[in-house]
């Protein structure tokens, strides 16, 4: 067999695979929203999914508002060209809110009846614990297929490696701890920088090794002020440090622990909260691929019938994971990076 009809039919087996595909799916239209908090690289996977839908002639609509608008019936039609030029812009074209409403039995009846009313066989869903607990409600209270995409900056969802957006703001807080340092060592300061997390201390945790801290405070690790306290007076420290805190530490967070520090440890301090310049940005590319890659598996995952898990990546592969666990279950840091930081901070 020649080359080129090997050729041609490669060429028809992929395009009847795509038929076949089409045939038997049930999938015709999907929506898709971002809900929760934003984080950059939200938009890369919005065009991810709408591209990799109309590749497999999918129609999509987006919900405006996640949750809010899935209610009020804030639709709109979106195609390739209607997510060009967005790979690179941080936070969401289609916005995000939080829906008290949702949350009740009645407000999600409402929702559901909208999807229904515009034809929507499927969502894709993109945020964070939050968005995905609500996902999982109107699965079981109205069997609507859904296939999520961890958005969220936290990294704090159980079935993938990483969230879109985590990268981005951990470099983000890099940046910034660095600017810190300069003026923390001009002054002979000791410098609180509270990050993003949550109740997590995934942010914390690499922000503070990358950033040199002299120690760094997540709620996975018991409150110690006496190590604190050691910290920032022995070994040659008694001028400029920086601790690096996850603002779901000791209560109050970074103001609340550089007060009750500063009964023990007589320096010079400040407080530094870096907040939500952590969620805005340009994305990075790494979490622009990452965004791509699980976008694209979310359609595809709703096209070959899987419903209410999310699309994750573990060891550098797309996995699918029940959505339930993924708000569930607990995911934990790296408890060698906990060592790593320890023995880095001497």
């Amino acid at each position: 067999m020649s080359e080129r009809i090997l050729c041609i039919f490669f060429v028809q087996m992929v395009n009847f695979k795509r038929f076949l595909k089409e045939i038997m799916s049930k999938i015709k239209k999907i929506g898709v929203y971002t809900s929760g908090g934003d984080a950059p690289g939200m938009n890369a996977a919005l065009r991810a999914i709408v591209r990799t839908a109309a590749y497999n002639s999918v129609e999509v609509l987006g919900i405006q508002h996640g949750y809010n608008g899935m209610i009020k019936g804030d639709f709109v039609p979106m195609g390739p060209r209607s997510v060009s030029n967005i790979i690179q812009r941080g936070g969401t074209i289609l916005k995000t809110a939080r829906s008290s409403e949702f949350m009740t039995r009645e407000g999600r009846a409402k929702a559901a009846a909208n999807l229904k009313a515009q034809g929507i066989d499927g969502l894709v869903a993109i945020g964070g614990n939050g968005t995905f607990q609500g996902a999982t409600l109107l699965h079981d209270e109205h069997a609507i297929p859904t296939v999520g995409v961890p958005g969220t900056i936290d990294n704090d969802l159980y079935g993938t490696d990483f969230t879109v957006g985590y990268d981005t703001a951990i470099n983000t807080a890099v940046e910034s701890i660095d600017k810190i340092r300069d003026t923390a060592d001009a002054h002979d300061r000791v410098f609180y920088v509270e990050v993003m997390g949550r109740d997590s201390g995934f942010i914390a945790l690499d922000v503070g090794i990358a950033g040199g801290a002299e120690y760094i405070a997540i709620p996975e690790i018991e409150e110690n002020f006496e190590a604190i306290r050691q910290k920032l007076t022995t070994g040659g420290r008694q001028r400029s440090s920086i601790v690096v805190i996850a603002e779901g530490s000791f209560n109050g967070g970074a103001v609340d622990l550089a007060r009750r520090m500063s009964e023990f440890v007589h320096l010079h301090y400040r407080v530094t909260v870096l907040g939500h310049i952590q969620r805005g940005g340009s994305p990075s590319a790494r979490d622009r691929v990452l965004a791509a890659k699980l976008g694209s598996a979310a359609v595809e995952g709703l096209l070959h019938g899987e419903t209410n898990v999310m699309a994750g990546e573990i060891n550098g592969k797309v996995v699918m994971t029940p959505m339930r666990d993924t708000w569930e279950k607990k995911k934990g840091v790296d408890n060698s990076l906990v060592q790593l930081s320890q023995i880095l901070s001497i």
